[in-house]
């Protein structure tokens, strides 16, 4: 049976058909048409000559290419490697290519991000726009420093919360391991098997690693006792669903992955406790990782749970907030139990 391109059709009709996905699938249409923009945008930077050291990694990675959680993630965020990016730099031989001291990575980061803003203003711009065109795509195409910001004509009237732009944030301070390919699809192509969806196989980091990277921010978080939750809760919600697809236990099984994600956290990601004391990263993977926030910080993520269910970016039948802290605290209590062996 020859499918027809979605890119092909009318304005119309791709609200027809976004609306048609929407009322079978409970997604709204309005984050169906921003996941079909997702996708196409992963298959440009992906199929690009640079495409081969970049690294999906976040919460959409864990939406798209692990389907893990179950919330929209609109966000692209990419790794270059820095060793293909900038092998002057990288400083090291292992996975990791840690700089050897603080002052390394002070003026590391420093030529880093300068770098990467140009890279991304006279090489991933233009490639991202030329790949959206070839295939019949108008879309406005900006540099913001290390982010490129795509905006569309979007075929639908109402979309609330959610902008018709995507966001592609880059960073190349890391390797991106460890990494694996996998294939990317479009939400709405389940429900509209006449119609042919972008698809991509990007490289996309280890869920388990994720899993680690979000819990000792959200460690940071707690300790600092203070600070808005605007967007954040998301983290907590997709820890627990990391947790039911198995990967927590995996994770939490997996030392030498522990250790080093604790290790680029302490080099590029120091940060201050409530008392002034620099946060233990080491101790955020062994026995002493804290994930449920109090006071204030804790009230301010309640908010932001309350507005991500308003908006329809988790399913209706998402549990309370209370429950989600229940299952987090859970997590915390199994992370901090004593290991033998590894």
């Amino acid at each position: 049976m020859v499918e027809t391109p979605f890119r092909s059709l009318s304005l119309d009709d791709k609200s027809y058909a976004l609306n048609f996905a929407a009322d079978r699938s409970g997604r709204r249409a309005d984050l169906l048409e921003k996941d079909v923009w997702v996708v196409e945008i992963l298959r440009v930077l992906v199929e690009a000559s640079f495409g081969g050291h970049l690294t999906f990694k976040g919460g959409t990675s864990l939406a798209k290419a692990w389907r893990a959680v179950r919330r929209f993630s609109e966000d692209i965020d990419i790794t270059y490697d820095i060793r293909a990016f900038a092998p002057d730099l990288a400083g090291g031989a292992d996975d990791e290519a840690l700089p050897p001291t603080r002052s390394h990575e002070q003026r590391r980061t420093k030529a880093i991000r300068d770098r990467l803003a140009t890279w991304v203003r006279e090489q991933a711009l233009p490639t991202v726009e030329a790949g959206l065109a070839r295939d019949g795509h108008t879309a406005r195409v900006r540099a913001e420093g290390e982010r490129l910001h795509v905006g569309y004509d979007p075929s639908l009237e109402d979309y609330g919360f959610v902008r018709p732009e995507a966001l592609v944030d880059f960073g190349a301070r890391s390797t991106g391991e460890p990494r694996e390919t996998r294939t990317i699809g479009c939400d709405a192509a389940d429900f509209l098997p006449d119609l042919s969806f972008p698809e991509a196989r990007p490289a996309v980091m280890l869920a388990e690693r994720i899993f680690r990277e979000k819990a000792t921010s959200m460690h940071v978080f707690r300790l600092r006792q203070c600070g808005r939750g605007d967007r954040l809760s998301r983290h907590w919600d997709d820890v627990v669903r990391l947790d039911e697809a198995g990967i927590v236990g995996k994770a939490l099984a997996d030392r030498a992955l522990a250790l080093a994600v604790a290790r680029h956290k302490a080099v590029f990601f120091r940060e201050k406790d409530a008392v002034g004391a620099w946060v233990d990263y080491e101790a955020a993977v062994s026995d002493g990782l804290r994930l449920v926030p109090t006071g204030l910080a804790l009230d301010s993520l309640a908010d932001d749970y309350a507005d991500m269910l308003a908006n329809g970016l988790l399913p209706d039948d998402g549990e309370s907030f209370e429950v989600l802290m229940e299952r987090c605290a859970d997590i915390e209590v199994r992370a901090n139990r004593p290991r033998t062996g590894g």
